[in-house]
Order: C-alpha cells, then sequence, then structure tokens
C-alpha cells in the first residue's frame, strides 16, 4: 500500500513526532498532502505527518475485493478488520495502522514513536477517535473533522459494518467512537471541528451523540460547530493550524 509522509526540516536534527492523518471515503493519501496546506504549519512545529490510504486497493494483479458504490470497498476500508468473506484477506486496516505500517515507518523514517498522535476526517475522524480510544498506550492527542461518530447508528456506518463484520453488534461496538468513550473518560483533551452547513451532519455525523456520550463519562471535549462550513477540504484548510497546534500542545512538549 501507499502512503504520504510529510517531514519537517527538525527532523535533520533528530526524531520528530509523528501525527497521524486518516481521510474520509473516497479518498486516498494524497487529499490532505496537496489539498489542506498543512505543511507549513507541520514545518513550524516540527511535526512529522503520515497520510495512509483509507483501504487496499487492486494493483499488480492483485484481487483485492471492490464495490460500485463509493461508500463501500476500495477506498472505504473504514479502518477495521473485517470478518466477512471476501474482504477479510485484505481490508485489515486497524493491523496495518497498528502493526504493520508504524513498524515500516519506525523503520525507515526519523519518527519519535514515543510521540504519537492522530486525526482524521469524515469516515477518517472515525478511525482517529476509535484507534485513540483503543490505543492510548500508544497514541497521546486526538482531534477530528466531521467525524462519524456514531457509526452504529448511521446508515454509512451500519452499511459497512454489515458488510465487513456480519451482525454481530458486539463486534461493532468495538469500532463505534460513542459505545468506546462510555467505557471511560481519557486523558486526553478531544478536539472536533464540524461544519455547520455540512450535508452529511444530521443524517450520518450527528456529533450531539459524541457530545452526549463525552458528558456522561467527564470526558473533556471540544467541539467547534463552524458556520458556513460544509464537508470539503476548504474546511479543512481551514482549521488545518488549529488542529496541528493542539496535537503540538501533548507531541512537542519536553
Amino acid at each position: 500500500m501507499t502512503f504520504g509522509a510529510y517531514i519537517p526540516p527538525q527532523a535533520k536534527n533528530g526524531l520528530v513526532p509523528v501525527l497521524w492523518y486518516l481521510s474520509g471515503l473516497t479518498c486516498n493519501w494524497s487529499n490532505v498532502m496537496e489539498k489542506s496546506g498543512l505543511q507549513r504549519v507541520a514545518s513550524e512545529l516540527g511535526i512529522m505527518i503520515i497520510a495512509p490510504d483509507t483501504s487496499p486497493r487492486s494493483n499488480e494483479g492483485k484481487n483485492v475485493p471492490d464495490d460500485d458504490a463509493y461508500d463501500l470497498g476500495q477506498g472505504a476500508g473504514f479502518y477495521l478488520n473485517a470478518v466477512k468473506s471476501p474482504w477479510a484477506e485484505h481490508f485489515q486496516m486497524e493491523d496495518y495502522l497498528i502493526k504493520e505500517l508504524p513498524e515500516l515507518v519506525s523503520a525507515h523514517l526519523p519518527a519519535n514513536m514515543e510521540r504519537q498522535g492522530i486525526f482524521g476526517h469524515s469516515m477518517g475522524g472515525h478511525g482517529a477517535l476509535t484507534l485513540f480510544l483503543k490505543n492510548q498506550n500508544r497514541f497521546k492527542s486526538v482531534s477530528a473533522f466531521a467525524p462519524i461518530v456514531a457509526p452504529s447508528q448511521v446508515p454509512w456506518g451500519q452499511k459497512a459494518f454489515q458488510t465487513y463484520l456480519g451482525n454481530d453488534e458486539a463486534l461493532w461496538a468495538n469500532y463505534d467512537a460513542c459505545a468506546l468513550i462510555a467505557k471511560g473518560k481519557t486523558n486526553a483533551h478531544i478536539l472536533i471541528d464540524q461544519g455547520a452547513a455540512d450535508n452529511f451532519l444530521e443524517e450520518q455525523l450527528k456529533p450531539h451523540l459524541f457530545q452526549e456520550a463525552c458528558d456522561s463519562v467527564g470526558q473533556e471535549l471540544s467541539l467547534n460547530m463552524r458556520e458556513g462550513y460544509d464537508h470539503s477540504y476548504y474546511f479543512i484548510a481551514s482549521f488545518i493550524e488549529d488542529h496541528l497546534r493542539h496535537h503540538a500542545k501533548t507531541l512537542c512538549t519536553s
């Protein structure tokens, strides 16, 4: 699989913190690298950005399953480990992000693996929240743009979970940020930005559900509803600096 890496100039002098960015449906590693403008602030702060793909891709003759719909198959891995055929052979995105890719990054890039954060957009926001909540010994900071916070309760998530995981709703809960945060608060300050003019807000995203889940356990959360902003990369580019500085408060302190 292909991934993108931005390496700041500070890496010439030693290891630098690592911030993982997970993209949304239909995207790949290039979207955030080409459209967000993250390089300016990441360069100032000295943070490496790693942007993986959103799913396995069919290349070099490999038979990776796909679907004609935009919200399933290649481009729509949902950052989980699939258990249903034909997806289970290749769609092991959780293992890829927690086991395989970090080993590669650690071996070949000047990454300080003791200082890792994670963020993402939409489906990638879902991935960032769930992977953080299940790997707090690894990720020290987290944020999201317009995340799918309750996939078990919305059409995008229900379709993906049914296809990749089957009918076991207990397994679904393992990939649902609202269900995971209900187990107890974290030490992190979670940052979420959400466009108030997002076409997917009411049906697919439902950030109020995560706010309620965080309130129930006393989790620190900043949920910013941004008037006039939609689901696009213009929205992400407008607030990417805020997110990078949010992560730097944790990752770049001595």
